[in-house]
């Protein structure tokens, strides 16, 4: 039998073993991946470049939460039809929780995925949102500083060559200086890279992002970008610094949604992505801006990303909810998941959510509550589902205008 056909029931049998039976499995996947061609690697060569000249395209980075194996399968199947080399596969650190993947997990089924569809390329996996606890960092600062780093260490062993680090939630609006309210950010910033510095292996350099002001508050400043870059600079002297800035323009993790169950309309301030990019890159060498939320965004508005000259655009909500209300999904299925959240979730009903709300906002949960039943869904459910995310990952590609990238990240990123 062909060693990459066999990959899916490794996969599988790796993911929902147990205890070291399952870290044992995950690293033969993730070594047999490797053999067969499926490179963890940094896109720091690449966004060193963007920082020289923009290139004209935006990287997608996009989280995978549920049905993983099959979806990167897609994802790559479409990125190599279309010769995708500048795409990013990553998840955040609350996703990582209520997702239930583990870095070794989510590396080796996304390295497996796409040894299973041969893609050529290096495969980009991104630590997305290593973000600090604001309530818990408060009490206890040097436990919350260790959690990350202790999640930065099992990130890097496990092939996430970048990392994105979010103190952004310690900012201090009570300080009366942009700088005095960005300090507590850079400082940790600085402390957490100075540490991915002291850890990566030998011959690649891991990309690393900040971020300045926390997704769904006001928009940032060029004021605030300069404060925060300042500082991090004075505070950091490990090596090479941060490649990109993440910046509020005016989207929400997300999404909006409405008291019917509908998602509101994303306004994006794309003058202000545009002029924080431009200062990225000319005043600090960076390869841009970085947009989060933007998934639910209609698709009418991805085109302008490069034209504003965005870096990177991080992508995952809009793919949950195309999983959650396909109509191949069987409707049993789906009330099974809606009754368990009820149920067991409703302490996280907020006082004056419709229900049509409080599902929007918890059904991300159920992929990893559920996670087996996601796997096992028959491929005639699974089918429609995936063909309808590869013509949406095509859609999107193209609208970035990361197609025919793949020769340029190969030459570059190895």
């Amino acid at each position: 039998m062909d060693e990459r056909k066999t990959l899916d029931q490794e996969v599988y049998q790796a993911v929902f073993a147990e205890g070291e039976e399952k870290a044992s499995r995950l690293r033969a996947v993730r070594e047999k991946s490797e053999a067969l061609g499926a490179r963890p690697a940094s896109i720091y060569p690449l966004y060193r470049e963007m920082a020289r000249e923009f290139p004209g395209f935006t990287v997608p980075a996009i989280n995978l939460r549920g049905m993983t194996y099959d979806v990167a399968r897609a994802l790559f199947r479409t990125a190599k039809r279309l010769s995708v080399g500048a795409v990013i596969l990553e998840i955040a650190r609350s996703e990582m929780g209520y997702t239930r993947q583990r870095p070794l997990e989510y590396a080796a089924v996304v390295l497996a995925a796409a040894a299973r569809e041969e893609f050529p390329g290096p495969v980009f996996i991104q630590g997305d949102h290593f973000q600090a606890n604001r309530k818990a960092f408060l009490a206890h600062p040097e436990a919350e500083k260790r959690a990350l780093k202790d999640l930065i260490r099992e990130a890097l062993s496990a092939g996430f060559y970048n990392i994105d680090i979010d103190a952004s939630t310690l900012v201090d609006l009570s300080k009366e200086t942009l700088e005095e309210q960005q300090r507590p950010n850079y400082e940790l910033t600085a402390e957490l890279a100075t540490y991915v510095r002291s850890l990566e292996p030998e011959g690649i350099t891991v990309n690393l992002g900040g971020e300045i002001g926390e997704i769904g508050g006001h928009n940032s400043t060029p004021e605030e970008l300069r404060a925060f870059m300042e500082g991090f600079n004075r505070a950091f002297s490990a090596g090479p610094g941060l490649s990109k800035i993440s910046v509020q323009t005016g989207s929400s993790h997300g999404g909006v949604v409405l008291p019917d169950g509908s998602v509101a309309k994303v306004q994006i301030d794309f003058e202000t992505l545009r002029v924080l990019s431009e200062i990225a890159r000319r005043e600090y060498g960076l390869a841009g801006a970085v947009q989060h939320g933007a998934s639910t965004l209609p698709e009418e508005y991805f085109h302008v990303f490069p034209e504003v000259g965005c870096a990177e655009i991080h992508l995952a909500t809009g793919f949950q909810n195309l999983i959650f209300d396909h109509p191949a999904l069987p409707e049993e299925f789906r009330q099974k998941i809606y009754r368990y959240l009820k149920e067991n979730l409703r302490k996280e009903w907020q006082e004056g959510w419709t229900e049509s709300q409080f599902l929007y906002k918890t059904r991300k949960k159920a992929f990893g509550i559920f996670k087996r039943d996601w796997w096992d869904l028959p491929q005639g459910v699974k089918g429609p589902i995936l063909e309808t995310l590869e013509e949406t990952f095509e859609k999107i590609f193209r609208a970035l205008r990361v197609t025919e990238t793949l020769e340029r990240v190969q030459t570059l990123c190895g």
